[in-house]
């Protein structure tokens, strides 16, 4: 598989997760997620054609930004293959017109269900395993 499309892995699962359980509407929302930064470290490959299985987590969670963590594994390999990242910053969005960080920072409902993506995080503290969180 091309590297670019590990990044559009990346993407499409983060939005999914937004979409999905969010409720969030791109064009629609008050408040609008965009990109500060992305990166991937590569461990093996995948090939095409062929299926992948990818995870998500959250890494950081800010006032205003979350940091996703994404795992892309062969489908039937427990090996990862790739682990990657987006930082997604959250802003005003006036009719489309994007600006700065909203003062409440990232909306509640979303604030929540990023915080299900850490459980996995709180979990390995205490306990010292992790089982993480899936989408």
């Amino acid at each position: 598989m091309n590297n670019p499309l590990y990044g559009v892995l990346c993407d499409s699962i983060a939005n999914q997760f937004l979409i999905e359980r969010c409720g969030y509407a791109m064009n629609k929302s008050p408040h609008s997620a965009i990109i500060a930064n992305t990166y991937f470290d590569y461990f093996g490959s995948v090939e095409y054609p062929g299926m992948v299985d990818v995870g998500l987590r959250v890494a950081r969670l800010g006032t205003s930004s979350v940091v996703y963590e994404v795992g892309v594994f062969k489908r039937g390999d427990d090996a990862v293959k790739a682990v990657g990242g987006s930082m997604h910053v959250w802003v005003v969005n006036e009719g489309g017109v994007l600006g700065r960080p909203a003062k409440e920072g990232i909306p509640e409902r979303v604030r929540r269900e990023y915080e299900t993506l850490m459980e996995g995080e709180e979990q390995e503290k205490q306990t010292g395993k992790r089982e993480g969180a899936k989408l």
